[in-house]
């Protein structure tokens, strides 16, 4: 079983910049898809950005994409978002998953283990 658990989340001013860590406990993430999202307070959840085992990855183009990069380190087992021009509306919670399919989802329903989140504040 892996147990994504993120870090990194903090309160920054708008166009500021975070990057998220999402590092694996249990067994390692090498084949497995991994995907981040995000939750509003009175909103659904939010797909942002998935990366495959072999670098390949997908974004919520409307919202975050020429923004956010996701980037994966297997040797550190560990998966990144780097967020960049922040703006106040991507204050969320922003979960980390994995996926044992593998695929570039965005959909939430295919990943099969989720971190606790990590609160991302952006202050205007």
């Amino acid at each position: 079983q892996v147990q994504p658990v993120e870090s990194g989340g903090g309160l920054v001013q708008a166009g500021g910049s975070l990057r998220l860590s999402c590092a694996a406990a249990g067994r390692t993430f090498s084949s497995y898809g991994m995907g981040w999202f995000r939750q509003a307070p009175g909103k659904e959840r939010e797909f942002v950005a998935a990366i495959n085992w072999s670098g390949g990855s997908r974004y919520n183009t409307d919202s975050v994409k020429g923004r956010f990069t996701i980037s994966r380190d297997s040797a550190k087992n560990t998966v990144y978002l780097q967020m960049n021009s922040l703006k106040p509306e991507d204050t969320a919670v922003y979960f980390c998953a994995a996926s044992r399919r593998g695929r570039l989802s965005d959909d939430s329903y295919e990943y099969d283990y989720w971190g606790q989140g990590t609160q991302v504040t952006v202050s205007s």
